[in-house]
């Protein structure tokens, strides 16, 4: 499917669809990928610790990390993760050398 502007082009038409990483994207069950795995990423609610402390009216408690923190990065999606886990073991490259080809090579943006 071509578009008018070059920079804005679909990745289906710039990548070979035959090539086998590509036909593999399209047979994975994605869906059920992210379904199962969306869990155990979901921010956990933290029972938290109490600190014992004195000030001048007497014995303190503090309950210090409890509850849920919205702070961090968001997150990325799942999709995009479990490929490049899946290149990082298929092709046996160091973190490094995965963000260096992922960067260089469109199909396996795709």
């Amino acid at each position: 499917m071509q578009t008018p502007d070059f920079f804005r082009s679909r990745i289906d038409a710039m990548i070979n669809v035959n090539d086998p990483l590509a036909v593999l994207a399209t047979r994975l069950p994605w869906d059920q990928i992210e379904t199962t795995v969306a869990a155990k990423f979901e921010r956990q609610s933290r029972a938290g610790q109490v600190l014992e402390g004195r000030d001048m009216f007497g014995p303190t408690q503090l309950l210090v990390s409890a509850g849920r923190s919205n702070a961090g990065r968001p997150k990325l999606p799942i999709r995009l993760m479990a490929s490049l886990l899946y290149l990082k073991h298929s092709f046996n490259l160091s973190d490094e050398e995965l963000v260096l080809r992922w960067s260089e090579n469109i199909l396996w943006q795709g």
